[in-house]
C-alpha cells in the first residue's frame, strides 16, 4: 500500500476513456477560485521536478477532502452525488507554503504510463480496477486502518492522541484461526501498523522489508504479507510516492516486489495486490458513492458513509488474463475491506470483522484463468533514479507531511519495552502515558530536523524490537 494518489493521476491515461475503462479524457476542468477553467494536463518527462508533481502537497485532511469533493465545506449529506469540483479551490486554500507555490493546475496533472511504466505494465499484463475506492475521504491512518481492521474507528484524522486503538485485526483473525505460514508486516522505518494495539503482543510478525526479498526468493513467506513503503528521507528517499516524493522510487519499490515474486518458488500460487492509501488531494473526476458505516454506532461528525475517492489498485496474479480491467458484479465497489473479504474467503477465516467487509466485494472474480498460465514478464525495470547524498540532504531539509509527523508522535507511543504491554496499555487508557500530553511539542521540535526525527524513531523503534 503506497500513499497519496489519485486513480487519473497515476492510470487515467493507461487506456483510451470509454465504457470498459474510466480514465480520462483529457477535457477533464476543475474551476479556479476565480472561476476560470483548470484542465486536467500532462508535464512530459521523468525528471525529478516531473515526477514530484504536485508539489507542494495538497490538503488531505477530511474537511479538505470535502471541499474537494463538494466545492464547499459543510457535511453534505451522504446520499448527495459529489460534483468533483472542489480540487483546485482547495489547493489554492492551502496554507503551509506561500500561496504562489499552490499552482492552481498542479492537482489536475496525470502521468502518461511511460512515465510510471513499472505500474502501467502490470495493470495491461494482469488487472486494473478502474472502481476501486479509498475505504473514507479522510487522510492516511483511517484509511489504513480499514484494510487492517474494516474500520477506523471512529477517527477521520491521523490521531496518535487516541491511541490506543483496539480493534480486531485480520492478523488477530489469521492467529485464532492457525492458518498455516501465518502473517508478517515488512516496513522500511516506521510501521504505521504499530497504532495498532492488538499487534504489540505480536512484535516478531514485524519485519524488515529485506527479509522479504529473502522470504519470496526461497519461498518462506507467510500467507500473508503487508509491505509498508519509506515513509522517510534516510538512507535513501521515500518511496511511498506521497507527494512530493518522486513518483520514480515507488516505481523502482513496486518493480523489486514483483522481481521478487516473479522469482521465487511461490508465484504461480501468489496474488499482489498493489493500492493506495487514499487520492491525497489529487483530481478523480468519479464520484464516490454512499457506503455502509463500519459501526452501528453513529460517529460525529461523520459516520463514514461515504467513500473515498478511486485509488490506483493494480491486481497481480498468474490466474489473470492480461487486460482485465476488474469492476464488481454489483453496485459496491471495490475498497480497502476487499482485501479483508478475500483474505476471509481464501483461509476461512470466518464471519466479517465489521459491517463494512460484510458487504465488501472479494476479488475471487478477477481470478479468471483456470490454471495458473499467465506467467508475465520475467523482470521488470523501473526508470533510473538513484538519488545522491545532496538529494537526501535536500529531502531532509524539506518539511515533514502531516503522515511523518503523526508517526513520529506514534513513536513517542508506544511500548518501549514488549513485556510491558499491558501496563503500557492501562497508562494509555487512562491518559497517562509519559509524553503524551507533549505529543504536538514534539512534533513541532522534529518538524524541523527530519534528521534528528529518523534518529529518534530508530533509537525507540529498537528499544521495542531489538537492533534492527
Amino acid at each position: 500500500m503506497l500513499e497519496n494518489r489519485s486513480f487519473d493521476c497515476m492510470l487515467g491515461r493507461l487506456y483510451p476513456k470509454s465504457a470498459e475503462y474510466d480514465g480520462l479524457a483529457g477535457t477533464e476542468v476543475n474551476p479556479a477560485q476565480d472561476g476560470s477553467p483548470v484542465r486536467v494536463w500532462n508535464s512530459p518527462g521523468t525528471d525529478e521536478n516531473t515526477m514530484r508533481i504536485p508539489n507542494p502537497d495538497p490538503g488531505e485532511v477530511w474537511t479538505d477532502m470535502n471541499t474537494q469533493l463538494f466545492g464547499v465545506n459543510p457535511i453534505p449529506d451522504p446520499k448527495a452525488v459529489p460534483p468533483m469540483n472542489g480540487f483546485v479551490k482547495n489547493y489554492q486554500m492551502q496554507t503551509d507554503q506561500p500561496p504562489a507555490s499552490y499552482v492552481p493546475n498542479l492537482v489536475m496533472h496525470y502521468f502518461m504510463p511511460t512515465q510510471v511504466p513499472v505500474l502501467s505494465a502490470l495493470a495491461q499484463q494482469f488487472a486494473v480496477s478502474d472502481r476501486w475506492h479509498a475505504s473514507a475521504p479522510c487522510q492516511t491512518w483511517p484509511n489504513r486502518f480499514f484494510v487492517h481492521t474494516g474500520t477506523a474507528g471512529g477517527d477521520e484524522y491521523n490521531s496518535p492522541s487516541d491511541l490506543p486503538f483496539e480493534m480486531m485485526t485480520i492478523y488477530n483473525r489469521i492467529d485464532d484461526k492457525g492458518v498455516t505460514g501465518g502473517w508478517k508486516i515488512y516496513f522500511h522505518d516506521m510501521p504505521q501498523t504499530l497504532t495498532l494495539a492488538n499487534l504489540w503482543r505480536r512484535l516478531d510478525g514485524f519485519r524488515m522489508y529485506e527479509e522479504f526479498k529473502h522470504d519470496a526468493q526461497y519461498g518462506t513467506l507467510p500467507a500473508y504479507s503487508f509491505i509498508e513503503p519509506r515513509y522517510f528521507a534516510d538512507v535513501d528517499l521515500p518511496n511511498d510516492q506521497h507527494p512530493p516524493h518522486v513518483v520514480t522510487k515507488g516505481e523502482q519499490l513496486i518493480a523489486e516486489v514483483y522481481n521478487s515474486l516473479r522469482g521465487g518458488p511461490a508465484w504461480t500460487k501468489t496474488l499482489l495486490i498493489i493500492t493506495y492509501d487514499e487520492h491525497g488531494g489529487i483530481f478523480d473526476h468519479v464520484p464516490p458513492p454512499p457506503a455502509i458505516p463500519p459501526s452501528k454506532t453513529v460517529t460525529e461528525p461523520f459516520n463514514f458513509d461515504r467513500y473515498g475517492v478511486r485509488v490506483p489498485t493494480v491486481i497481480v496474479s498468474p490466474f489473470i488474463r492480461p487486460g482485465t480491467v476488474a469492476r464488481p458484479s454489483g453496485p459496491i465497489p471495490f475498497d480497502h475491506t476487499s482485501i479483508l473479504a478475500t483474505l476471509r474467503k481464501r483461509f476461512e477465516l470466518g464471519d466479517a470483522l465489521t459491517p463494512r467487509d460484510d458487504v465488501a466485494p472479494d476479488l475471487d472474480s478477477i481470478l479468471n484463468l483456470a490454471t495458473p498460465d499467465n506467467l508475465g514478464p520475467d523482470h521488470l525495470d523501473a526508470l533510473p533514479f538513484v538519488a545522491s547524498p545532496a538529494d537526501i540532504a535536500r529531502a531532509k531539509a524539506i518539511p515533514l507531511n502531516d503522515l511523518q509527523k503523526s508517526l513520529i508522535r506514534l513513536s513517542t507511543l508506544i511500548p518501549s519495552d514488549a513485556n510491558q504491554v499491558d501496563s503500557h496499555l492501562a497508562m494509555l487508557r487512562a491518559g497517562g502515558a509519559a509524553g503524551a500530553g507533549d505529543i504536538d511539542v514534539v512534533a513541532a521540535q522534529t518538524a524541523q530536523d527530519a534528521t534528528k526525527a529518523v534518529a529518534d524513531i530508530k533509537a525507540r523503534l529498537n528499544t521495542l524490537f531489538g537492533s534492527l
